[in-house]
């Protein structure tokens, strides 16, 4: 099982896409606040169809709230544009966390700069686009390290 993390995610569809994503891989969903949406908003519930009420999420005041109650041996990922190593590169553990930013701003670039090797990006043709949808990156992170983890499903 893996924990999506999504801060500060600014709209419904692709929180309830990641919500979708969680239930269907056995994999827990994090929103840090502040959200840019109600977690009753009906774009939510619409997204995740009638998933969202099987979704395992935890609402957190702060990524560093989170990253307190952690297990110390879980791997924190930061995916980002801004990275230099690709998704590809690394090896995943289940219970890593895949932390995810903003749709219009990303994660700060001090958060990546301080993930070091932990700061991930998802390679992407040079002159195609500036970045993927938020929910897009999440499916494509998850899977790859379900592939490498090989889940028990």
């Amino acid at each position: 099982m893996f924990n999506l993390v999504l801060v500060h995610p600014d709209i419904p569809h692709n929180a309830g896409a990641a919500g979708r994503l969680a239930v269907a891989t056995g994999s827990r969903l994090h929103l840090i606040r502040p959200l840019g949406f109600s977690l009753d908003d009906k774009h939510v519930r619409r997204t995740g169809l009638d998933y969202w009420q099987d979704v395992d999420v935890t609402v957190w005041d702060s990524l560093e709230s989170l990253r307190e109650s952690a297990d110390a041996a879980a791997g924190f990922w930061y995916l980002s544009t801004k990275a230099e190593r690709s998704h590809w590169e690394v090896a995943f553990r289940p219970g890593d966390y895949l932390v995810f930013g903003c749709e219009t701003k990303g994660l700060p670039e001090p958060m990546v700069a301080a993930a070091g090797d932990h700061a991930l990006r998802i390679p992407m043709k040079l002159g195609g686009v500036r970045s993927l949808n938020l929910s897009t990156a999440v499916a494509i992170t998850l899977y790859e390290a379900l592939r490498q983890c090989g889940p028990e499903w």
